[in-house]
């Protein structure tokens, strides 16, 4: 709020020097003991600040660091940077507190920054009795200042100090310490362990290859629903850990449609975030104009200079008339008079409102996420949100590529049902039901725990699913430009590891949307880093392409059947193709020739009645009937052992025979 006023004061637009953005720099140059006088005396930084079109930061420090004093008011860094002036500046003082704190013990030294590190060591200088606890393996917070170099050089500095490892895991079994101790040794800047369990061997970590990240949600919610019905599993034994917030959205939609109660922790759930909500009404407004609400959100987002006191008067206008506020603006010219607005505003929401009506009008010739990415792009939503620069506001971005890609998805997926509906008005209808699902949980009730791997630090579940083992995802493509960003996310995927006291499972997509476009993706280096032997694939893949680039070995990607092997065998006396005859349905009738082109594969295989399939968002199934002889107009009633019955369009299904 300071920092809000200070820009205003000075005149300086708060959309190019959003306040978040300003605090984190301030923030970073007090954690480096850059005081505003230093500021000013280093023009490299001015420059910098300068180049990044923040040539204004200097000011707006001073301001705001001016009007702290006046207040009496100091902030988090703060606290850290005036001890170190204290300590530095006043000998007197320094020594008096040196004599007080004769023993010093911290605790997660790893997480420690460079403002934290000079003034334990100028407190330690005198006795050097300190001790420090920490783990250089889960040293995870450089993006908050952390610096993994103090734990590593501390015998340096104290080279009498004495090295005691606690090297003993108490969490999880043999295996999963023995995968993770493979991986870590991978990094150069670490303490050599040897970190040992005395708990049992435990299961393989499961591999799961994903044709889709529908396909890996799927994959994981029908795991969690299968050992919570057959082993009576709690669904709080399980987590599902993901390198981005905008990762939520697909695990989300697949344990509501099972029924899964869940929580995302450390965020919203993904239907609840600002950005998501903001598009979504500017969708409403296109389906229903006279949702108010919706419009309410959106009139003056991006921010258009039609204020609160406009709004306002609109609305008094329309209920007075007995009008909604939409038809008001359909008629602007002929309420204008009786509005008592001027010229200006008026012009504003002529201006406004005629960009609906284009958006409607193009709704009427074009697919649902053409329009979307119209509307994201034309009202500036999206120049809006990458303009800033800050962790938080690349989130936003994601997550409206999720939303984007979430729309690609749904359209694709009933372009290939024969009931299919991919209108506008369909894919906000199940988006609302995922909206309203998880408002009202018990925050302590029994639920499955979904988080980033940063916040999962520190905790610890029965079963573990690490999600999207993909190649710039995780390893992120923002933290692996140089080798110490790459080691910092080596040692987040240990971290994630390390959660899991009895099972683990690692998934992958080898295809994702992005931006409604599908990308090919490659499975993470982590994956190969981690012996065979502590592995089990649960469908090894058989396409050359993501061996070679993902550094696998080969003999691990034998051609087998894709069915979970943990799942248990299905009875062969009790599959349909051997021994029960399928009822008919009225809308299907049996091929007369078993034999088809599946007319959307890529392969020339023939897909019949009985075969098993793929389908990269429903997964695993069986053709129970095939309806048709043309080419063009095949259908395929499936039987997918996760999402039930399907009726496809073979023309635009994307099946593959297993």
């Amino acid at each position: 709020n300071v920092i809000r006023k200070v820009l205003k004061e000075l005149n300086i637009d708060s959309d190019l020097y959003k306040p978040k953005k300003v605090q984190a720099r301030i923030s970073s140059y007090k954690n480096n003991l850059i005081t505003v006088k230093a500021y000013f005396n280093n023009p490299e930084l001015i420059e910098a600040d300068e180049r990044a079109n923040m040539k204004n930061i200097g000011a707006i420090y001073q301001k705001y660091v001016d009007v702290c004093f006046r207040n009496g008011a100091m902030d988090f860094d703060d606290l850290l940077l005036r001890t170190n002036e204290l300590l530095t500046r006043f000998p007197e003082v320094l020594a008096k507190y040196q004599d007080r704190f004769r023993y010093i013990l911290v605790d997660e030294y790893q997480d420690t920054n460079h403002s934290q590190y000079l003034i334990v060591k100028a407190l330690a200088s005198k006795f050097e009795n300190i001790c420090v606890v920490g783990d250089d393996a889960q040293s995870i917070y450089s993006f908050r200042g952390a610096n993994i170099q103090n734990i590593l050089n501390f015998k340096k500095d104290y080279p009498d100090a004495v090295t005691v490892s606690l090297e003993q895991n108490y969490r999880s079994t043999q295996n999963i310490v023995n995968a993770a101790n493979v991986v870590i040794s991978k990094n150069l800047q670490q303490f050599k362990k040897n970190v040992f369990s005395d708990n049992e061997e435990g299961e393989k970590i499961k591999v799961y290859r994903s044709l889709s990240d529908a396909d890996e949600a799927n994959f994981v919610a029908s795991n969690i629903w299968q050992q919570h019905n057959s082993e009576q599993k709690k669904f709080t034994d399980f987590a599902i850990l993901y390198r981005t917030n905008s990762q939520t959205r697909a695990f989300e939609d697949a344990l509501r449609r099972k029924n899964i109660p869940y929580k995302v922790f450390g965020g919203l759930s993904f239907y609840q975030r600002k950005e998501v909500k903001d598009l979504v009404a500017y969708l409403r407004i296109l389906v229903n104009e006279n949702d108010s609400e919706a419009l309410s959100r959106i009139i003056n987002y991006p921010v258009r200079g039609i204020g609160e006191t406009t709004q306002n008067k609109l609305i008094v206008f329309a209920d007075s008339q007995n009008i909604s506020v939409s038809q008001v603006l359909d008629n602007l010219g002929f309420y204008a008079p009786n509005l008592k607005l001027n010229n200006g505003i008026l012009t504003k929401l002529s201006d406004f409102w005629s960009v609906i009506k284009a958006f409607q009008v193009m709704l009427k010739t074009e697919n649902a996420y053409n329009v979307a990415m119209e509307v994201a792009k034309r009202t500036g939503i999206i120049k809006f949100l990458k303009d800033d620069q800050t962790p938080e506001g690349i989130s936003r971005v994601e997550n409206i590529q999720e939303l984007m890609n979430s729309m690609q998805g749904f359209i694709e997926e009933q372009q290939q049902l024969d009931d299919g509906d991919a209108s506008l008005s369909n894919f906000l209808e199940n988006i609302a039901l995922s909206a309203d699902t998880q408002t009202d949980k018990d925050a302590d009730g029994d639920q499955v725990s979904l988080m980033t791997i940063h916040l999962s630090k520190g905790l610890e579940f029965p079963v573990v699913h690490v999600v999207g083992l993909e190649e710039n995802l995780f390893p992120s493509f923002m933290s692996s430009s140089t080798r110490e960003e790459l080691e910092e996310e080596r040692r987040l995927f240990y971290v994630a590891l390390t959660r899991a006291e009895k099972q683990v499972f690692f998934t992958y997509a080898v295809s994702r949307f992005q931006w409604g476009k599908i990308t090919s993706a490659e499975p993470s280096r982590f994956l190969s880093e981690v012996d065979e032997q502590y592995l089990e694939f649960v469908n090894p893949a058989t396409e050359s392409r993501f061996m070679n680039n993902s550094g696998l070995k080969s003999n691990i990607f034998d051609d087998e059947p894709s069915e979970p092997r943990f799942f248990k065998k299905k009875d062969p006396k009790k599959t349909i193709e051997k021994n029960e005859p399928a009822p008919i349905p009225q809308n299907l009738k049996p091929v007369a020739t078993a034999r088809i082109i599946n007319p959307s594969g890529n392969s020339s295989q023939d897909i019949e009645v009985g075969d098993r399939v793929r389908h990269d968002r429903f997964g695993v199934g069986e053709v129970i009937f095939l309806d048709g002889t043309d080419a063009q107009n095949i259908k395929a009633k499936v039987k997918f052992q996760h999402e039930g019955e399907k009726n496809l369009i073979l023309k635009f299904a994307k099946l593959t025979k297993i």
